[in-house]
This record gives structure tokens, sequence and C-alpha cells, in this order.
């Protein structure tokens, strides 16, 4: 026998009842929720700021210091995207809804982490350095839009009567 709690809501659905509740409820949620859209709001200042650092040689102090800006916020969203999917999914990484998004996200970290690393080793030039931030800004936006297809289909699938 099957509890109405545990079940999809939904055939296919990404949330069971139980687990759409958590998410609702969730403090976590809300954070992700500011966390994401001023994530993305310091990529694309960083982003510019790279982009001309390459393009002209000019601002390398204050495009490195946009780099690791965005380096810390990816770091906090994840640590509260893990937070958040223990409360709703009971683990802290790799729930089934989030699996990819997941993996994924561990190749832009990894990517950051090389810049991070590059800069405070001095064991690559500022020019590759850009590139890597490019290469992990690249990686960024394929990783958001693949949440961002999961908030679509989360709200379409609420939308569908149970």
């Amino acid at each position: 026998m099957t509890d109405a709690n545990t079940r999809p809501s939904a055939p296919n659905s990404l949330y069971t009842t139980e687990q759409r509740a958590r998410r609702d409820a969730s403090v976590w949620t809300r954070v992700q929720g500011v966390l994401a859209p001023v994530q993305f709001v310091v990529f694309l200042v960083s982003l510019v700021l790279v982009i001309r650092y390459l393009a002209t040689g000019d601002g390398y102090a204050i495009a490195t210091a946009s780099v690791v800006l965005k380096t810390g916020a990816l770091y906090l969203i994840m640590i509260t995207g893990a937070i958040w999917e223990k409360v709703v999914f009971g683990q802290y990484l790799f729930a089934p809804a989030f699996f990819w998004e997941d993996v994924f996200s561990f190749g832009v970290i990894a990517l950051h982490t090389l810049y991070i690393y590059g800069l405070l080793s001095g064991a690559i030039a500022p020019q590759s350095l850009m590139l890597i931030a490019l290469a992990a800004y690249a990686a960024y936006v394929v990783n958001a839009g693949q949440f961002l297809w999961k908030l679509r289909i989360a709200r379409l699938q609420s939308e569908v009567p149970a």
C-alpha cells in the first residue's frame, strides 16, 4: 500500500506530495530564490569585466576581484543548495530529481576552484586565469539553464490538478 504523502503528486513528478510541502515550507527555498539571481548579477558584471580585461589588458584587479566574488557566491549557493536538498529530499546531494544538475555543478565548482588555485598559487598567468574564468562561466550558464528548466517543470507540474 502506498501512502499518499510518499507517492509522486503526478507521474514523472519532481516531488512527492511530502517533498513539495517540505520545499514550500523551507527557508532554504527562499534563500536559494534570493541567492540565484544575486549570483547571476555578479556573473554578468564579472563577465563584462573579464572580457574587458581580455580585450584591452586593462582592469585586471577589478576583473580578478569580480571572479573571486562570483566564486564565493557559487560556493555559498552550493552549500545552501545542499542543505535545501537535505531538507527536501533527505540527502545533501545527488537526489534523483537533481542528480545531473548536481553532477554538472561539481564541474562548475572545479573550474572556479582551479581559477582560485591558480590565482593564489601564482601558477597560472593572468591571461590564462581569465580564460579559465570564461570556461567556468560557460559551464555556469549551462548549469543555471539546467536548474531553470527544473524550476519550469516544477511550476508546470504544480499547475496540474492532483
